[in-house]
């Protein structure tokens, strides 16, 4: 089983920092993919959060990725199938820093297992530079500014 952990500070509240990681198509802004949504989020659930399925191509690979539980502090998502690897979630832990709750600690763990043919600390390299890159750009997306619509009034 391969295991990556990524860890990153964020300038914004652990709810805004939800609200991108749960706006699907909006991800490629931070990861090297075209992301679309194939079926939203089940009623009740956060925008985007629970029984939503994602559609990730990554060159001509294209995959699945379901969303198995969601809150602002919290995303768990799973591989649909076993292919481009088997055993995949990924867990996406937000944590408030700070007296003003205005800085995120993001914790990343995913774990899978890799194709046979592939050598596992090769995969894990690949996929943890992507991962490392994505969220240092999730980090600049707030340094540069940005805020949610709800927040301008």
């Amino acid at each position: 089983m391969i295991t990556i952990e990524v860890t990153q500070k964020i300038s914004a509240p652990v709810e805004q920092v939800c609200q991108i990681l749960l706006d699907h198509p909006k991800l490629e802004r931070f990861f090297n993919a075209k992301i679309k949504t194939t079926q939203i989020q089940n009623e009740g659930e956060l925008i985007g959060g629970k029984g939503a399925v994602r559609q990730i191509t990554i060159g001509k690979i294209v995959f699945e990725e379901k969303i198995i539980s969601a809150t602002n502090e919290h995303i768990c998502y799973r591989i649909i199938g076993n292919w481009p690897v088997s055993d995949h979630q990924g867990d996406i832990q937000l944590t408030s820093l700070g007296v003003d709750n205005q800085t995120t600690q993001l914790d990343y763990i995913i774990k899978f297992n890799g194709p046979k043919w592939l050598p596992s600390f090769l995969l894990k390299f690949f996929v943890a530079s992507d991962i490392n890159k994505a969220m240092k750009k999730l980090a600049e997306h707030f340094e540069d500014g940005h805020i949610s619509v709800e927040n301008i009034a």
